[in-house]
């Protein structure tokens, strides 16, 4: 089988998705990684073929450049400009170019980064098996526990809920423009 891997163009996404693409290439499989031309380096170091996309709206060094003012940020900020500002553009490109690269390639599978969020609608429109990787803490949508975004404690009380439901909301609004996209014909609506 012939998988192919996307992953956010982060170092802590892309250790577990390369440490797992190299195990299922120990296993037999055939592997190659999608992405954007930066990361290509530290895919071709865990020794995992390579095939760009995305490169006239990612060239390289522009990872580094569009991520780099996070590094001044804290907290919520940090989410806040990733899910506003990172994230809607890269996903927009990579929707673009996927199906191209999925073509090109052969794959026969795809492994998705669950933060590339809405990829899983390409191999989900192709009838191609995926499976999506959660490369960070969980975030309980339930508003059951407090999202691994936040240091509160654990409570059921109703006041610690209501918080849990707020800070829920908080996060909602972050995501909002991965929300609304703009189709060919006119305005969509994409309900996250």
């Amino acid at each position: 089988m012939k998988i192919g891997f996307l992953s956010q163009p982060l170092t802590g996404h892309l250790n577990p998705m390369t440490a797992l693409a190299r195990k299922l290439q120990s296993r037999g499989h055939e592997v190659v990684f999608i992405g954007v031309p930066d990361i290509e380096s530290v895919v071709r170091a865990a020794d995992l073929d390579f095939v760009p996309f995305c490169e006239n709206e990612y060239p390289l060094g522009s990872v580094t450049k569009k991520w780099g003012a996070v590094a001044n940020l804290h907290g919520l900020e940090v989410v806040r400009y990733t899910a506003r500002e990172l994230t809607p553009p890269l996903v927009r490109a990579a929707l673009e170019h996927l199906p191209e690269k999925i073509a090109e390639t052969g794959v026969n599978a795809l492994i998705l980064d669950t933060l590339y969020r809405l990829l899983e609608i390409v191999p989900m429109h192709l009838r191609l098996p995926y499976v999506q990787i959660w490369n960070v803490l969980h975030f309980d949508f339930s508003g059951s526990t407090p999202l691994a975004l936040y240091s509160w404690p654990y409570e059921m009380s109703p006041e610690a809920l209501a918080r849990n439901r707020a800070g829920l909301q908080i996060v909602s609004e972050f995501r909002e423009p991965m929300n609304t996209w703009e189709t060919r014909g006119g305005s969509g609506r994409v309900i996250l």
